[in-house]
């Protein structure tokens, strides 16, 4: 299991709306996908695996 202290967050480089909290981060690890919401990210997230994070991200 990985603690949330030892990932390693990144939002996407199409992410400069203006706004520079609207957006999600997203961090990955081998089995899961971690995303949460940029503009607090005290709250929880959300765990994806891989083949569903490319699913999701293949319909958006």
């Amino acid at each position: 299991m990985t603690h949330e202290s030892e990932l390693e967050w990144f939002k996407s480089s199409y992410s400069d709306s203006g706004d520079i909290n609207d957006c999600v981060e997203v961090a990955t690890t081998p089995a899961t996908v971690h995303v949460r919401d940029s503009k607090d990210t005290r709250l929880p997230h959300l765990a994806f695996t891989p083949r569903a994070w490319t699913g999701f991200v293949s319909q958006a």
